[in-house]
């Protein structure tokens, strides 16, 4: 979990939006797809989420350090 906050702490605020909607749609789909098949892995789900949870986060803290 570390190294994935490290990660995404040095990416500007644009490409954490970016990340942020991408995560959206894929745990959009991720969520249709497991209704219809469930995947191997079924975690899956949860990882996304987590890390959108890491991106929301990184957004609100560098957008109150901006202000």
């Amino acid at each position: 979990m570390k190294k994935l906050h490290q990660d995404l702490k040095d990416k500007e605020i644009k490409e954490l939006e970016k990340e942020k909607s991408n995560l959206y749609q894929e745990i959009a789909k991720l969520q249709v797809e497991l209704k219809v098949n469930p995947a191997k892995d079924t975690n899956l789900l949860a990882k996304k989420r987590q890390r959108l949870a890491v991106v929301l986060t990184l957004v609100q803290e560098k957008g109150v350090k901006k202000i």
